[in-house]
């Protein structure tokens, strides 16, 4: 494993599998999902509609805040219930995009990376670090002038 310098602690190289569900405090989930060898056909106005009436169809967990970039997408999400496994729930939709959509070329990445959101200020720093990747990666001078981005369900850390 590899570490940190002046580190002795193993970081990870793969997310740990699972969403830990605490008693008491919000689950929130950062997550980044990339389509197949990071071919960039997400960012166009019929995906972006798409992937919103799939995300709402897919209503065991909400989507909060997401960025659809041309290889990849980030987005937030809290569950409605803790009975369906937030990688089932991520598999659903994209099975159900790949449907609906019908591009045998457009594929997705099997795995994808999650993590659960510990703190009210993690989730800001995530959100603003997010909404600057289209600047970042030159798509765009401002985060606001990208057209792929939005907030389907408000995910307050204090109400959950």
């Amino acid at each position: 494993m590899m570490t940190e310098p002046n580190s002795d602690l193993p970081q990870r190289k793969h997310p740990a599998n699972g969403v830990l569900y605490i008693e008491g405090q919000p689950t929130i989930v950062f997550d980044t999902i990339c389509t197949k060898n990071r071919k960039p056909w997400l960012a166009c106005d019929d995906v972006y509609q798409l992937l919103r009436d799939v995300w709402t169809d897919a209503s065991a967990w909400l989507v909060g805040r997401y960025v659809i970039m041309p290889d990849h997408i980030h987005l937030f999400s809290a569950a409605t219930s803790t009975e369906i496994e937030y990688k089932n729930w991520v598999r659903y939709w994209k099975s159900q995009f790949t449907k609906r959509h019908k591009v045998a070329d457009h594929r997705w990445q099997t795995d994808d990376w999650d993590t659960r959101m510990r703190t009210a200020e993690q989730y800001e720093e995530k959100w603003e670090y997010v909404r600057f990747n289209p600047v970042r990666h030159q798509l765009t001078k401002r985060p606001e002038e990208w057209p792929y981005w939005g907030i389907l369900n408000e995910l307050r850390w204090e109400q959950w």
